[in-house]
């Protein structure tokens, strides 16, 4: 039999993680629209809270005592060090929102040179392979499918807002 502390422990960091990034995209939200930043299409965020708060649920009822697989945990590592990137990139502009600051300039660093929405790119990653770690390819599934659905609309509503064609 599997022990459940594995699992539990990497459950409870990925859950701090997002506990403690929670606060960070507040005051990043409030300070830029401080500075005259508007929300753009506040109306899917509401279902984006839902979809991590229902993965996270959903790992921590099934996960625990799962063996973890190695490779996807490596994998999953590499998503985080990747989230890490993005959030540095990013730094104080980085928010859960889309909050659109007039006269700003798109950042093109880090990541961004390459792609230009790789925080999406990592939360894919991030909803898939938890989940496979512990074996649970169904829930992999179900909330990769859930998280494309809301996705397309959250990626369409911030290229309007940033002057880009869907």
């Amino acid at each position: 039999m599997t022990p459940l502390w594995p699992g539990i422990a990497l459950l409870a960091l990925v859950t701090f993680q997002r506990l403690v990034e929670l606060p960070i995209a507040r005051a990043n939200t409030a300070r830029l629209i401080a500075a005259g930043g508007h929300e753009v299409a506040p109306g899917h965020y509401p279902f984006i809270v839902a979809l991590h708060t229902s993965w996270l649920v959903a790992l921590w009822w099934f996960a625990p005592g799962r063996p973890v697989d190695l490779a996807f945990l490596a994998l999953f590592g590499l998503a985080e060090v990747s989230r890490i990137w993005v959030l540095r990139t990013l730094g104080p502009r980085w928010t859960t929102r889309i909050i659109v600051v007039p006269g700003e300039q798109l950042v093109a660093r880090g990541p961004y040179r390459f792609v230009d929405h790789p925080n999406y790119l990592v939360v894919i990653a991030e909803i898939a392979l938890l989940p496979l770690a512990f074996g649970l390819w169904q829930i992999a599934m179900l909330f990769s499918a859930l998280n494309a659905a809301i996705l397309a609309v959250r990626i369409r509503a911030e290229n309007r807002a940033l002057g880009r064609s869907s």
